[in-house]
């Protein structure tokens, strides 16, 4: 039973404008000037507010006397969804990835299904398939298992897979991140900013921390075994980049980063890493563009245990009704970020 909440007015007005695709299948539009009903993100032109309904869905509408438009094709909307949800279920149950078979299953062809798995998850099949295994190998090196006996627990058929297509994107090695960090160097630094004493910490990889009103202390919990080294040479112009970045935070994009989390925070902190600079989102316009409406306090926790702000600007996701919602630093900094970066 689908306990995913309907979508407020409010929202489906502002999807509808935006002809935003997360909410295709959610609710349809019905133009009373036509007697068509439309999926949200329709690329036809849209109608007077006066001459606009919306409604839960197309049987409803079709109901109400409305016929599906023919541009957007409505109906279809639903399929979609019921298509990608058994593969995220067949995926989940190791029945494999392949895009072929899972096409064939749902009834699409490769190309079509891809697209829309894509739009809807942002992974396609292969990309979400190792996206799990990933999970499932963090999980087990957390609780303690030998990296051999994750990779292979996770499902990869070899270590040397695993290495081939995982550990780089992972961050830290596994069996250090397995261990608080241990075997790897961090560089950190506390500078003054503008809104205050800043934490940076990086690797040789990528910044893995930055936050503000932290210390040593912080750092040294959460990377207990690491080598924590005070300044550095190779570490100044990376800490000049960040600076800039939290000074003008328009910017920043671009500094690589270091950061290891399960694949849904991983997938929730590159969809904040697309809003772009200017713009916000609420929770649940989050959770809808990741495929995943109900998750919006799922997307809450993700954004809450995000290790790098303003370089993954989890400052940029509000309240649904406009307010600022929280922020682990403090609103004051939540606010000045926002407006320097100029956004409604």
């Amino acid at each position: 039973m689908d306990r995913t909440p309907p979508p407020s007015l409010a929202e489906m007005q502002a999807a509808f404008a935006a002809r935003d695709r997360a909410f295709d299948g959610r609710f349809v539009v019905c133009v009373t000037s036509t007697g068509i009903y439309c999926r949200p993100s329709c690329p036809a032109r849209r109608p007077r507010p006066e001459h606009t309904l919306y409604i839960g869905g197309a049987a409803e509408a079709r109901a109400a006397g409305f016929r599906a438009c023919l541009r957007c094709l409505p109906d279809d909307a639903a399929r979609d969804a019921a298509a990608v949800t058994f593969a995220v279920a067949a995926i989940g149950c190791g029945e494999g990835a392949k895009l072929a078979d899972l096409a064939a299953r749902a009834g699409y062809s490769p190309a079509h299904f891809q697209r829309i798995f894509t739009r809807a998850i942002g992974l396609s099949p292969a990309a979400f398939a190792r996206a799990l295994r990933d999970e499932r190998v963090r999980e087990a090196l957390s609780a303690g298992n030998s990296v051999t006996d994750a990779i292979y627990a996770a499902g990869y058929d070899s270590p040397s897979r695993f290495y081939a297509g995982v550990e780089g994107k992972m961050g830290m090695a596994p069996s250090a991140w397995a261990k608080g960090g241990a075997g790897v160097r961090i560089h950190w630094a506390i500078v003054p900013t503008s809104l205050g004493e800043m934490l940076v910490a990086a690797t040789a990889r990528g910044v893995c921390r930055l936050s503000f009103a932290e210390g040593r202390q912080e750092l040294a919990r959460r990377f207990p075994k690491a080598e924590l080294t005070e300044g550095g040479a190779e570490f100044a112009d990376l800490l000049a980049q960040v600076v800039a970045a939290v000074e003008r935070p328009a910017g920043g994009i671009d500094i690589p980063l270091d950061v290891v989390g399960t694949a849904f925070q991983e997938r929730v902190w590159a969809a904040l890493r697309a809003i772009p600079c200017g713009e916000t989102r609420s929770y649940g316009q989050l959770a809808a563009a990741l495929g995943q409406p109900g998750a919006s306090r799922a997307v809450g926790g993700a954004n809450g245990a995000n290790p790098v702000a303003v370089l993954v600007p989890c400052h940029r996701v509000i309240a649904a009704d406009g307010t600022l919602g929280g922020y682990a630093y403090g609103l004051a900094i939540k606010r000045e970020l926002l407006k320097r970066e100029g956004a409604r």
